[in-house]
């Protein structure tokens, strides 16, 4: 320890080999003292702790470099962590058609919550339009049907109170739903959730959706796992994570930002999202990611809404749930970083299409 802490106060450039001294490459924890490098050397592949913060921290500015090993090793070692970049979704990524409609692009539909709490669901609403989604209905409580009419344009709005009458609304054609965002907790908000699982379709589940069934998380899971096929993905911050998963900080064997959000995929039957500056989506499969890709300007109030409905864009366009989550969440990173300091929640979906246009170029899709 006296070792490290005196390169870390000598001010010194400090180049790490593989890993800065003390970081955890599984965990990016730091175990007792941990060198904070200038740059960091890797080889091959990147380790979870080259991504997992705090370890992301510690290492500098991160260079990954060749040093002969076939790529066909990947096969036998057979990792199911990977970093989240658009070479892990490429393939899945949705491209419109050029016999393509409004319709073929999927309708997605948000719960708004009352007169006093509107403005989260009119941000994923928009979101998802600008996420790609061909059309985007608000549900409406009656007391906030002027509210949220009077500030949409392109984006519908139907005025929706109880469980049975979204039931009716998503009967037709509606191909995703984004519950959560300022819907209000309770067992209202709990009736939504039940039918768009009672329905079969796809959800997105944030904030106020998952906080609601915080006293019998395990009726959520059990709703989502009766059916095999579901794609639901959870979107909780790290206290509604707390309130739904609150046993696995209890367990041994949840070391990491990583297996917690694996293990909570696994119990809950849904691709789990755990929000942060290092995003983990996980998949009930074992299957996880990590983004590296997002500026601190990010945590601002409304961020997670307009993620919430990236999200449901690109499941209304026939993306698989982890897939989806994965997209979502790096193009809300991008879009953090277009948009730059000083940001507001509304600016990241004004920056979407150069979000789109790079990504585009960067995949070689025509446009």
């Amino acid at each position: 320890r006296i070792m490290i802490d005196a390169i870390n106060a000598s001010g010194v450039p400090v180049l790490a080999v593989d890993l800065p001294s003390g970081i955890n490459g599984n965990s990016g924890h730091a175990m007792g003292a941990a060198i904070h490098a200038t740059e960091t050397v890797t080889f091959f592949r990147p380790k979870p702790g080259h991504l997992l913060l705090p370890g992301r921290g510690h290492c500098g500015k991160l260079r990954v470099v060749d040093i002969g090993i076939d790529d066909a090793v990947l096969a036998r070692i057979g990792p199911k962590a990977a970093e989240n970049n658009p070479d892990l979704w490429e393939r899945a990524f949705p491209v419109p058609r050029v016999d393509g409609h409004k319709f073929t692009k999927g309708h997605a539909v948000v719960v708004s919550g009352d007169i006093a709490a509107t403005g989260a669901a009119r941000l994923s609403a928009r979101a998802a339009l600008r996420g790609g989604a061909g059309l985007v209905t608000v549900a409406s409580p009656r007391d906030a049907l002027a509210v949220n009419a009077s500030a949409l344009t392109v984006v519908m709005v139907r005025p929706i109170d109880t469980a049975a009458e979204f039931a009716h609304l998503i009967d037709g054609k509606v191909n995703v739903c984004v519950i959560g965002p300022g819907a209000g907790i309770g067992a209202k908000t709990c009736g939504f959730v039940e039918a768009g699982l009672a329905a079969r379709r796809p959800l997105v589940l944030d904030a106020d959706a998952l906080t609601s069934f915080a006293d019998a998380p395990d009726r959520l899971f059990d709703l989502i796992k009766a059916d095999p096929n579901s794609q639901v993905v959870l979107t909780p911050h790290q206290g509604e994570f707390t309130r739904i998963f609150n046993t696995l900080d209890n367990e041994a064997e949840v070391i990491s930002k990583l297996d917690r959000v694996v293990a909570a995929a696994v119990r809950s039957g849904a691709v789990v999202l755990l929000k942060g500056p290092d995003t983990v989506v996980a998949s009930p499969d074992g299957r996880a990611a990590i983004a590296a890709n997002a500026p601190p300007w990010l945590a601002t109030a409304g961020s997670g809404d307009v993620l919430a409905g990236l999200i449901g864009a690109f499941l209304a366009q026939g993306v698989p749930a982890y897939e989806a989550a994965c997209i979502g969440v790096w193009m809300h990173g991008e879009a953090g970083s277009e948009a730059g300091p000083g940001l507001i929640a509304e600016d990241l979906t004004e920056v979407m299409p150069a979000v789109f246009r790079r990504l585009y170029d960067r995949l070689g899709i025509p446009y």
